[in-house]
């Protein structure tokens, strides 16, 4: 037993009298959990409150638990919404005989790590053909507010999770409370909710909460990936929110600020979380992330950081979303290792090429149009912006996570089907129908079906 000696904020200076906790133990004062996260003149523990510290004082008595903080992992979470303790969240009660581990691991040795040059196929267009997700490997959402990240996460959890064969694993970092209820009651009318594991530290939650919830949904996907050799989808909504929470510790800390106000040791904690995420000889993490960019900034030191760990990255434009051109995908930043003939095949390759140089030469084009006139073009110029404002448009999809407002029920294309489309178009020289009618629509048959 120790005793509380000062309180600022969210930070708790803890006295014990002879062996104290060591770094990241938690320990209790009262109904408030504390983590060690280091020691100061006097001999004293400087935590960081987990919950709100109303009702502490000086004085206080602290219990140390001997440990860190503990989740439960096992067969018994799947189906769960649970917290950063592993506390149920869901009003059902706690997982039964489940076993419990340490959030604090260490990522997996260089030996035990396998590479695996294979496609995620997630029936998204735009994705699939410029940025194909790895499996086994990390890939981000990048943009900034309101341009559609979560909707974008939830189809790719409707698509993905009904036809992956391992174990989903959602992390909700910092972000509303009423998407995790929608995500909640989606799956269960989707029927894969049995399938799934959900954490959360919402918006409202301590600091200290949220910079450590990810480390808990990490604990639970590895358990899945070495304990049962089972493949794990690891979606994280979102990632800078975690950077966030981190910057918050370290200020509550007295830390001096790094580079735009992040805390100094911004590229650590990352990459603490990000190499647990890897594919072993037993199976394999793939994540999928959602990354916040402030001020649609992308040389934010966070953002920055963030890239350098991806396999792929899929770059959601704010200029695309006013076009109303949803999902809003910006095809000439989006990339991903991939997309080599090696993987994916020459003729995805050499279309994915195609595609992007259309749209390259398009973007060029549009100062001209702008103060000429399409007429001033060329005709080989004129058929380059017939074929990418149709491409651009062939490239969009309605969405079944969003059918309830568009009215519009959701399409899941093939790989081969948006292949064989965007050929069609970088083939034709003219065209019978008008842009429009390449509007949200799945396969190109659509077109013909009409007609």
């Amino acid at each position: 037993m120790g005793h509380i000696v000062a309180v600022r904020g969210g930070i708790v200076d803890v006295l014990f009298p002879a062996d104290g906790p060591e770094i990241d133990d938690l320990l209790h004062a009262g109904d408030v959990a504390l983590q060690v996260m280091s020691f100061v003149e006097g001999g004293a523990a400087r935590c960081i409150a987990l919950g709100a510290v109303q009702g502490l004082g000086l004085g206080t008595p602290v219990r140390a638990t001997g440990g860190p903080v503990r989740v439960p992992v096992g067969e018994a979470v799947l189906g769960r919404m649970l917290d950063v303790f592993g506390a149920p969240i869901d009003g059902l009660p706690a997982p039964e005989g489940a076993d419990s581990r340490s959030i604090h691991g260490a990522p997996p040795r260089l030996a035990d790590r396998t590479l695996r040059a294979e496609v995620l196929e997630t029936g998204i267009k735009a994705i699939d053909l410029l940025a194909p997700i790895e499996r086994g490997g990390k890939t981000g959402l990048f943009g900034g507010a309101g341009v559609g990240k979560t909707v974008l996460l939830s189809e790719l959890i409707h698509n993905t999770v009904e036809h992956h064969h391992g174990v989903s694993l959602f992390c909700g970092i910092g972000e509303r409370s009423r998407e995790a209820e929608e995500l909640w009651r989606e799956m269960g009318e989707a029927g894969v909710r049995d399938k799934m594991v959900m954490l959360f530290g919402q918006m409202n939650a301590a600091p200290g909460v949220r910079f450590l919830v990810g480390k808990a949904a990490l604990t639970i996907a590895e358990w899945f990936r070495d304990d049962r050799g089972q493949d794990v989808l690891l979606l994280i909504d979102n990632i800078f929110r975690y950077v966030q929470a981190g910057s918050e510790v370290s200020g509550l800390m007295g830390r001096m600020p790094s580079r735009v106000g992040y805390q100094p040791t911004l590229a650590t904690e990352l990459a603490e979380l990000q190499e647990r995420i890897a594919s072993t000889r037993k199976g394999a993490i793939t994540s999928i992330q959602a990354v916040y960019v402030p001020a649609d900034d992308f040389t934010d030191p966070a953002a920055a950081h963030i890239f350098s760990h991806l396999s792929a990255s899929v770059v959601l434009s704010r200029k695309r979303a006013s076009e109303g051109l949803y999902p809003a995908v910006d095809p000439l930043a989006s990339a991903s290792v991939m997309l080599t003939p090696g993987v994916v095949g020459q003729r995805h390759y050499d279309i994915a090429r195609a595609v992007r140089r259309t749209l390259a030469e398009y973007e060029d084009l549009r100062d001209i149009i702008a103060m000429l006139g399409i007429e001033e073009l060329s005709a080989h110029d004129r058929a380059i912006v017939a074929r990418a404002r149709r491409l651009e448009r062939f490239l969009t999809q309605p969405f079944t996570t969003v059918a309830g407002a568009t009215g519009a029920g959701g399409k899941l294309v093939p790989m081969e089907v948006t292949l064989d489309g965007c050929e069609a178009i970088l083939n034709q020289e003219s065209f019978d129908r008008p842009e429009s009618d390449y509007y949200m629509i799945g396969a190109l048959s659509e077109l013909e079906d009409a007609a």
